[in-house]
């Protein structure tokens, strides 16, 4: 093994979990239910996007339509943002004025 491979394997061992940083805030994406996107959509953009299980995102869909909206993830604010572009592009696309936000 290399010296870099014995140094990075020295130092990754030593590394516990009560380091003393912080843990980059979370937030919450939520969706909220339209007249005008399908649910069949929703749920697909459930499980590619956000990798739910087709029951979860079956669930969560359901409870946006009934509820009028609902969280479907949270995360750091970097993969919330790209989660909700990526979401809000493949909406455009397909023609649905799906709205979804970070709280």
């Amino acid at each position: 093994m290399s010296n870099l491979s014995n140094q990075f394997e020295s130092s990754h061992n030593s590394f516990t979990a009560d380091a003393d940083f912080p843990l980059p805030p979370e937030k919450n994406v939520v969706f909220y239910n339209d007249d005008f996107t399908t649910m069949e959509f929703v749920v697909d953009v459930l499980i590619s996007v956000f990798n739910k299980s087709k029951e979860n995102a079956e669930f969560l869909m359901n409870k946006v339509h009934e509820e009028g909206s609902a969280v479907v993830g949270t995360y750091t604010y970097d993969i919330a943002v790209s989660r909700v572009n990526l979401t809000r592009s493949l909406a455009k696309q397909n023609g649905f004025p799906l709205r979804v936000e970070i709280e």
